[in-house]
């Protein structure tokens, strides 16, 4: 009986990462992530009182951790803000999202740094982006 406690709690203790464990998602044998054949969206423009407003989806860009796109509203030339409509469901891209974003609206480009610990997230991040930026023009 002495041996029997040990024993369980050392199991139960091994246990524990592998009931944790989240496996990426993997695209391939590629180690780059693949861009989806979905280009980004055709600009929806709005005019009111002289300003123009455009609202450009950015191309789905497939990463090791899930989807990302993004929507770009722009105000004129001037990026007003950015949604992310795709994102991979992990803390790391939860955490880096607002980051990536206030980032953009700073830099108004696509010329972000990338978020530590959500690296893979903030280059889908940029590429969707870039992806919307050029499609608007």
């Amino acid at each position: 009986m002495k041996r029997a406690i040990p024993v369980l709690v050392l199991s139960v203790a091994g246990l524990i990462p592998v009931w944790r464990y989240a496996p990426s998602h993997d695209t391939g044998s590629s180690s780059a992530p693949a861009q989806a054949a979905a280009p980004a969206s055709t600009p929806s423009v709005s005019s009111s009182g002289g300003t123009t407003t455009t609202v450009v989806s950015g191309s789905l860009v497939d990463t090791e951790k899930g989807p990302v796109r993004v929507e770009v509203t722009f105000d004129g030339d001037e990026i007003a803000s950015v949604r992310m409509l795709r994102q991979p469901d992990h803390p790391q891209t939860t955490a880096a999202v607002p980051k990536l974003i206030e980032e953009t609206l700073r830099a108004q480009s696509a010329d972000i740094d990338t978020v530590s610990g959500a690296t893979v997230t903030s280059d889908g991040y940029r590429e969707s982006l870039q992806a919307a930026i050029d499609a608007k023009g």
